[in-house]
């Protein structure tokens, strides 16, 4: 198991493909402390460990030394990052190549030019332009893969998801619009996915999608009149050796070093009315106790002026095969709904068996209105299921909150209880 320390600033997107593979791989790996980007990395000590001077670099414990973010992220993985065998390997290898060449320049010239970092000059616009399209066109080819696939490679995560999500970090952060990002939910579903797993989100931390792209800064100069200056005879000025140039990897590294850490999202619930229904007691009551105590322990707090109960019904059933994959997408959904978790309750079931399954639900949040239209976040799934207002007076819904709070009875179609999850 490898095991060292990283060189790096803070959020730096190539650092956290190490940093994520070294989660799912149980390696031990430090970021050096007190690392300080243009000072250690051209010191002494350090260029005669890492000639090139670039970051992340990393110092094994044993006296190896790497600076590539990808061979990093590969020396520090595991053999399921890796690839399982050759083929698996070849691929994960070919999407890493398609993240570095296809997707990673467009995200660079379209997320730097907005944020100042890159000047906005006549041909930085033109490059910025083309950016959009470019990546557009890189997303087209992702979207297209992900449509039957759940991972870039196999069924499980690889270095190949890593590396893709982490260099579309900074467009879904800053530039991926909800407008422009619309077709492409396939991609959508996939990154949300990744970006919740405890291994990435012990990296990344809370990833807010972008809600309103950001628009580059005017170009440099335009619209100003030149100043005549008047020419008085002077002195001249004593000639000081020229500077020298970036090089333009050292102005890529200087770029990421310079993106600003995000605001954090409001809560959308925080200006709704709290009622009296204690959301975080009744779940560890149905956590701890039996259903035959939590579901009356439910009806006897249920606070039904400040909050509502629905149910939601999976609209594509026909396209449901392995109760796996199905699974999987219960999950998926749970995973990109996260920061509904404080005022919200699910309990979502999946019915029959292999190739013939439905998916439902009984849901459970703060306010009377459908919750997901509040948060750009929350959308991605909520729009492939048919969603109903459930009457909580009623015997009807009263036996329906039952059933699927304790995971008995069946579809409206007599199809049996396979399995359950609860969302809290």
């Amino acid at each position: 198991m490898a095991a060292g320390t990283l060189y790096t600033y803070p959020d730096n997107f190539r650092a956290a493909k190490a940093l994520i593979a070294a989660q799912y791989a149980k390696a031990n790996v430090k970021v050096a402390p007190n690392f300080v980007f243009g000072e250690t990395n051209k010191s002494k000590e350090f260029l005669k460990k890492f000639p090139g001077g670039k970051v992340p670099a990393f110092e094994s414990n044993d006296g190896k030394y790497l600076q590539d973010s990808n061979a990093i992220a590969y020396f520090v993985a595991n053999e399921q990052l890796r690839g399982r065998n050759e083929y698996d390997t070849a691929q994960i290898l070919q999407w890493i190549g398609f993240a570095e060449g296809e997707v990673l320049p467009a995200a660079c010239a379209w997320v730097f030019p907005v944020l100042g970092i890159i000047k906005n000059s006549a041909g930085a616009q033109e490059a910025f332009q083309r950016a959009k399209d470019d990546l557009r066109v890189a997303l087209t080819v992702l979207n297209s893969h992900l449509l039957t696939h759940t991972y870039l490679v196999g069924e499980r995560i690889t270095l190949a998801d890593i590396v893709m999500a982490c260099n579309l970090l900074n467009p879904y952060k800053y530039t991926l619009e909800p407008d422009y990002r619309k077709p492409f939910a396939n991609v959508n579903r996939w990154f949300t996915t990744l970006i919740n797993q405890p291994e990435v989100k012990a990296v990344l931390g809370d990833v807010v999608l972008c809600s309103a792209a950001l628009s580059a800064p005017p170009q440099e100069g335009k619209g100003k009149k030149k100043e005549e200056k008047k020419e008085k005879k002077q002195p001249q000025p004593k000639k000081e050796t020229p500077k020298k140039e970036k090089e333009p990897e050292e102005e890529l590294d200087a770029a990421d070093a310079a993106l600003a850490a995000e605001p954090k999202s409001r809560d959308p619930f925080d200006l709704m009315p709290k009622g009296t229904f204690n959301m975080d007691d009744f779940k560890r009551c149905y956590s701890n106790e039996d259903e035959s105590k939590s579901i009356p322990y439910f009806w006897e707090k249920f606070d039904p002026e400040n909050y509502s109960i629905w149910y939601g019904e999976y609209k594509y059933p026909e396209e449901l095969s392995k109760v796996f994959m199905s699974c999987n997408l219960i999950t998926g959904m749970f995973q990109r709904l996260d920061k509904m978790r404080k005022h919200a309750f699910a309990s979502v079931c999946l019915f029959g068996e292999d190739n013939n399954s439905t998916i439902s639900g009984i849901w459970v949040w703060r306010g009377q209105d459908l919750a997901f239209p509040l948060s750009p976040d929350w959308q991605i799934d909520y729009e492939s299921y048919n969603w109903k207002k459930l009457d909580p007076n009623t015997d009807e819904t009263k036996k329906l909150v039952g059933d699927y709070f304790s995971w008995t009875g069946t579809d409206k179609d007599g199809r049996k209880f396979n399995q359950g999850k609860i969302f809290k």
